[in-house]
């Protein structure tokens, strides 16, 4: 059996993990975008909410920029339309390059672990490099300096050391938890200051 979490359950899951995860709310209703707007600061990113709805950003399940409760009221509109919807997730816009750190269990090699450039075209693009867990440190910084977007980060003086404390992380809870399936951490937002989460999803064996 298997048990796909939701992006609001796999953030949670992540933020009792010790990892960072962008400030965020769910809405099922206008009067949640209201209390929304008294915690969160514009601008917001609000989403589709379902373990059924995988793929958000091809299904329109996406809305960027968002500056006011007007805005937010009609993005809440059109993300009910989708099917499979359950709530709306609201968050704040993090800023930054769009990477993916992810696990994946091979039944040749056991846990893999995954390196590379985020966003909505990580298959076409393919940008990623991987290694078979348990790794060291060095194995890390290895896997992501084979990557191409590396140098990007390099380049625009992203905080490397925010980067690899994720990566390192995720490593360490696949030992802990050890009926994870998949994660999906797509994107990791980094930036010359922090790294941190703006989705993800999880697969965990019941």
């Amino acid at each position: 059996m298997q048990k796909i979490m939701s992006e609001k359950e796999a953030e949670e899951f992540l933020d009792k993990n010790k990892f960072s995860v962008v400030k965020r709310e769910t809405a099922s209703s206008y009067e949640d975008i209201i209390k929304a707007s008294k915690i969160l600061k514009y601008p917001w990113v609000m989403k589709a909410s379902s373990p059924k709805i995988i793929h958000k950003a091809k299904m329109g399940g996406v809305m960027l920029n968002i500056n006011s409760q007007i805005q937010a009221q009609e993005a809440f509109d059109k993300l009910s339309k989708i099917e499979f919807f359950e709530e709306a997730i609201i968050q704040e816009m993090a800023s930054g390059e769009e990477l993916i750190i992810g696990l994946k269990k091979t039944p040749e090699f056991g846990l893999a672990i995954m390196f590379g450039k985020g966003g909505s075209k990580v298959e076409e693009e393919k940008d990623v490099s991987f290694r078979i867990l348990p790794v060291s440190k060095a194995e890390l910084k290895e896997m992501m300096k084979e990557t191409k977007i590396y140098k990007v980060l390099e380049e625009k003086q992203v905080n490397m050391k925010k980067v690899e404390e994720v990566l390192a992380k995720a490593s360490k809870m696949a030992k802990k938890h050890s009926n994870i399936l998949e994660l999906d951490i797509n994107p990791l937002m980094a930036n010359n200051k922090k790294a941190i989460i703006a989705d993800a999803r999880i697969v965990l064996e019941e």
